[in-house]
């Protein structure tokens, strides 16, 4: 029996719809969202999408990209770029490329099409390529609602899943609705995908539909739909043992159910094709199986299957007509994913050979304009026995896989190439590479994609290679075994790794005796060196590195490293306090490279280093004129380095929602061991803590504290954080001796102390005269904080600072008041204006200025309030409190006052006269002046009657 058709109304789907409906109005009413949909193969993924298609078509935009299988040889971006093509066609190619300005040369690297000259690869760079691409979107969003749908998401290629995470990130406006399907049995642990869905999960905006079976019920309305005829229970008892409530399971076993019923999987998917009774159309069905390509073009097909015209329309209507395959545009698909597998496994072994030859060797001749990329070669190459030739095809989609950003799918045709290196006889004729240089590649395509560990051991393994070709009397290329010696000292870094510096060090040694002194490689190097010395806190002698690498490249007229010289020497002279010679160092660094993309970079480190110096809302305009003019070079975000430098000063200002906003942008995934991931970790640390998340904040540190501490062996400033995550969590809990401890271990520490701990001595200020009011023991950190205070090059002891952290250390009416006026200044820590105004608070009670401490009080709060800062918020309100100068109204049946009812509850309590003066802030005799009032308001005779009032209360 046929089927009607295999479009059925939808089925058991109505709350799944509704989900689906609901983020697409969302997203209609200029809310972007994510629905990630997951289910078994068969289990209606793209049938669920193909209703809202239906639904919404007249009043959205549905653009489709294909994630296909290719196993190692995943082409990069696949998906994306299919869905790039839908958009630019809708927008039209000139309207796209105005769309995206600057960012065109990046979307012409994805879509040659659109260039009529060769790409400028130097006028664009990986977060341009993002950037065009986010860009694309929202102008296509502002014409018609978006939706994206990427199929398959368990087939797509790690640079598919980090462009596809940046854009659910980023787009925070506009009408977009990313619909993304995987098959959760194809979703194994700790694989990219795997990775990618559970970070994006915990992504603003993004819901997780798991779509389930159908029930009974739904099975028997499916298939009566599908047969037209009524379905008996004993029918019925047999499509569910079979089908299990899949819906795909379900159609293919509806045509049979008056036969018996195919007894396995296998059977089941074969069934409609063993139904086929016409060779020329088995014939074309098993063609297409060979192909994975998502859409197999007219032209291609008919070549392969050598079919005259009638014949070959004939049997492509047969194959239409029985439910194998149907027409997309101008090529051909299969009516779903689980038939092409099952007819490419029935394929005999020497068949799928021929096939994939046949396959490449009409991609390779452009047959019928049919054009096969590198990794689509690669692939059917490899498939066709070919070791050669898929050698040559893997390392041709290495390379322009990097030449396009797409550093993780390039590191798996590397991966690739080694592989096929071994099964050919002259791989370097093969490959058009030597196995050093292949090596040495891949090493730094590894580091790019952010898996450096990968990347040492390559470089480790191209060392070896080096060494053992010079041992048996072969030569090694002097600069390339520097670079590898540079790169494993590099790799090191990037992980925090020890050993680092000994490596740069070895490269410059290296270069010393074969007499290369100057150069772009010899001021890399040392460039390398000035910033490990840096980071350690070894200043001078980061600064006459950084001097020397600065000579090298000046001999080379090389700018660019020229540049980050002058830019490692003002870091570091900054660091120690010399802030005029750092100025001009970073003055030379702009100037060198106010024409080149390193521009944006050194407003980064200008930015940090403004941070350390305090001024804060300075910091905070540089980072964003480098956001500024990196969005006009086609940058929209410059990673994770980026948003640790926005974080620091945005803190210190109080903007924790903004600072909650950059975060978000971050995965959790992406947060290291890098060195910007470790930093991150301790801003996500301290952001938690002002919320008062303490759970949160203490989770995070237990899973970074680990990688931190090893890393802060090497990096002092990683070993700063480390205490600024302590005392912000000890804060949080509101734990002030712990914090004060933190800060004390700081100051004793004999490490090399750098303008990071100014900040953090500052804040010890306050911290000591939060412990002093719980009467802890403050002497010994006091006289520690002033003593690594007054140890400060003269520079670092900003005056305003000094006169607050003073202050708060001996707390004095006319102290207070004087750090009180200086907090208004704008580069002070925003906390500290809280701080300052608790402790006058605390003075002025105790010499009997209540009023004025009243209005200080209301000044901290509306302070505290704006910041968002949970503890402050908590010790403002209790200091209020506890003095009584915001205490509610009295009780009118008992005409307490307000200072009465709160004297009540304390005798109630047990305390004494001076135990309850010290709680207040009050003398013993004016306790005493308020218990006589209390007895005689009560009638009570004693405290204990009156306590026993009070507990009435």
């Amino acid at each position: 029996m046929s089927l009607r058709g295999f479009d059925a109304a939808l089925v058991g789907r109505d709350d799944d719809l509704a989900t689906v409906r609901s983020a697409f109005s969302r997203a209609a009413d200029g809310e972007p969202s994510t629905i990630l949909i997951g289910g078994e193969a068969g289990i209606g993924k793209s049938r669920l999408i193909r209703e809202l298609r239906n639904e919404i078509g007249s009043v959205a935009a549905m653009h489709t990209g294909w994630c296909l299988d290719l196993g190692a040889a995943r082409t990069p971006y696949g998906p994306l770029i299919t869905v790039l093509r839908s958009i630019v066609s809708d927008l039209g190619a000139d309207a796209a490329l105005q769309a995206v300005g600057a960012g065109g040369e990046a979307l012409r690297m994805l879509l040659p099409e659109l260039a009529e000259t060769p790409v400028d690869r130097s006028a664009t760079s990986p977060d341009a390529l993002r950037d065009a691409i986010a860009t694309l979107i929202e102008a296509a969003a502002g014409h018609i609602p978006q939706v994206i749908v990427i199929e398959d998401l368990h087939w797509a290629d790690a640079s598919t899943l980090i462009l596809l995470s940046f854009l659910v990130r980023t787009l925070t406006r506009g009408r977009i609705l990313f619909l993304l399907t995987y098959r959760d049995e194809d979703i194994r642990r700790g694989d990219p995908a795997s990775r990618f869905i559970a970070d994006v999960a915990r992504a603003q905006r993004v819901q997780r539909l798991m779509l389930a079976r159908l029930d009974a019920e739904a099975t028997r309305a499916l298939s009566e739909q599908l047969r037209g005829l009524p379905v008996t229970d004993g029918q019925l008892a047999g499509l569910t043992a079979r089908a299990e409530g899949v819906p795909f399971f379900i159609e293919e076993l509806a045509s049979c159910l008056t036969q018996t019923l195919p007894d396995g999987l296998r059977d089941v998917l074969l069934a409609r094709f063993d139904a086929l009774d016409d060779d020329d159309a088995a014939h074309v069905v098993r063609v297409a199986s060979a192909s994975v390509d998502g859409a197999l073009p007219h032209a291609l097909l008919t070549h392969l299957v050598a079919l005259d015209d009638a014949a070959f329309n004939r049997a492509v209507r047969i194959a239409i007509d029985s439910g194998i395959v149907s027409v997309r545009g101008n090529s051909y698909v299969f009516r779903h994913a689980l038939l092409r597998e099952a007819v490419y496994d029935d394929l005999l072994p020497g068949e799928r050979v021929r096939l994939h030859w046949q396959y490449a060797q009409a991609l390779e001749d452009q047959v019928g304009g049919c054009q096969g990329d590198p990794a689509t070669l690669a692939f059917h190459w490899q498939r066709a026995n070919d070791p050669s030739k898929a050698l040559r095809a893997a390392v041709t989609a290495m390379f322009q896989a990097k030449a396009s950003y797409a550093y993780a799918s390039a590191a798996r045709f590397g991966d690739l190439a080694l592989e096929l290196w071994e099964q050919n006889r002259d791989p370097a004729g093969a490959a058009g590479i030597d196995h050093l240089a292949l090596l040495q590649q891949l090493g730094s395509i590894l580091r790019n994609a952010g898996d450096d560990e990968r990347a040492l051991s390559v470089a480790e393994s191209a060392l070896a290679e080096a060494e053992r070709t010079r041992s048996a009397g072969g030569e090694v290329d002097v600069e390339t075994e520097a670079r590898l010696l540079r790169d494993r000292g590099q790799y090191l870094a990037n992980q925090v790794r020890a050993g680092s510096l000994d490596q740069y060090l070895a490269a410059l040694a290296f270069l010393d005796r074969h007499g290369i002194d100057r150069g772009h490689l010899r001021a890399n190097v040392l460039n390398g060196i000035a910033s490990r010395h840096m980071l350690a806190g070894r200043l001078a002698q980061s600064v006459a590195a950084a001097d020397d690498a600065q000579r090298a490249a000046a001999a080379d007229g090389d700018d660019r490293e020229r540049s980050i010289a002058f830019n490692l020497r003002g870091c570091s002279l900054m660091l120690m306090g010399q802030f005029t010679a750092g100025q001009e160092a970073f003055e030379m660094a702009s100037a060198l490279s106010a024409a080149d993309r390193s521009g944006v970079q050194y407003r980064l480190n200008y930015s940090d280093s403004l941070t350390l110096r305090g001024r804060f809302a300075e910091a905070v305009r540089v980072a964003e004129e480098g956001l500024r003019r990196a969005q006009e070079i086609g940058v929209r975000n410059t990673g994770n380095v980026m948003t640790q430098n926005m974080i620091e000063p945005l803190l210190a200002l109080g903007d924790i929602e903004r600072v909650e906003r950059l975060l978000a942008t971050v995965p959790h995934g992406h947060l290291g061991p890098h060195r910007s991931g470790l930093y991150l970790a301790s801003s996500r640390m301290r952001a938690l803590s002002w919320r008062g998340k303490i759970e949160e904040a203490e989770q995070v540190r237990r899973e970074w504290q680990s990688p931190m501490r090893a890393a802060a062996i090497t990096e002092r400033q990683v070993w700063y954080y480390l205490v600024e995550a302590d005392v912000a969590i000890a804060v949080a809990r509101g734990d002030w001796a712990e914090a004060l401890e933190a800060v004390r271990r700081m100051a004793a520490d004999d490490g090399p102390a750098i303008a990071n701990q100014r900040r953090l001595l500052l804040e010890g200020g306050w911290l000591v005269a939060e412990a002093r009011a719980a009467s802890v023991n403050t002497d010994a950190a006091a006289r520690a904080i002033r003593a690594a205070w007054a140890a400060q090059p003269p520079a670092l002891r900003n005056s305003d600072w000094e006169t607050i952290l003073y202050a708060m250390l001996d707390p004095s009416r006319e102290s207070l008041e004087a750090a009180k006026e200086t907090t208004s200044r704008p580069d002070i820590p925003v906390m500290m204006t809280v701080a300052v105004r608790t402790e006058l608070i605390r003075v002025l009670v105790a010499h009997g200025e209540r009023a004025s401490a009243a209005s200080v009080l209301v000044e901290a709060e509306r302070i505290s309030h704006d910041l968002k800062h949970d503890r402050l918020q908590q010790a403002v309100s209790a200091l209020g409190t506890a003095t009584g100068i915001n205490a509610p109204a009295g009780s009118e049946e008992s005409d307490l006052t307000a200072r009465e009812l709160q004297v009540l509850e304390l005798v109630a309590e047990g305390l004494s006269n001076k135990q309850i003066g010290e709680r207040l802030f009050i003398s013993a005799k004016t306790v005493s002046v308020h218990v006589s009032a209390i007895l005689r308001k009560l009638g009570a005779s004693t405290r204990t009657e009156a306590a026993m009032v009070a507990s009435r209360r």
